[in-house]
């Protein structure tokens, strides 16, 4: 286990979970600046943090946002993904309404679909491996 890596415990479960997002702009428009994706990480940031999540990275082009979550296994992570979508998009057509109205229309900021991978630190053949290896009773 790496040294950034903690196993957080609650009352009935144990749990070092991590999610790779990524989230892409509706028809796939270039609307994002600097700015823009400086707010959007503040917004989903704080939006992490009331599910009990860690935003620990995040980064975007002008058409799409990469996010790595630290989140309890407690979370549905699908909960997680309407949350940040939803409130983000909110904040960001209200503070920048002239800048994306030019882009988009609808009300939309984000496509529906969206991309999560979950991320660890052993390869998926070495933990069916482990899984393989423990004794079955006869």
């Amino acid at each position: 286990m790496g040294k950034d890596e903690i196993i957080r415990v609650g009352r009935q479960a144990i749990w070092n979970c991590h999610v790779h997002l990524v989230f892409v702009t509706k028809y796939r428009r270039g609307v994002f600046t600097g700015p823009i994706l400086a707010d959007c990480e503040e917004v989903m940031r704080k939006v992490c943090g009331d599910f009990g999540c860690e935003l620990r990275e995040f980064t975007g082009k002008d058409d799409h946002v990469h996010l790595l979550v630290d989140f309890p296994a407690t979370v549905q992570l699908s909960k997680l993904v309407n949350s940040l979508k939803g409130v983000s998009s909110r904040h960001l057509r209200r503070d920048h309404a002239d800048h994306l109205s030019q882009y988009l229309w609808g009300g939309h900021l984000w496509s529906r679909s969206y991309y999560c991978g979950t991320a660890g630190g052993a390869p998926l053949s070495a933990v069916a491996d482990y899984v393989k290896s423990q004794r079955r009773p006869v």
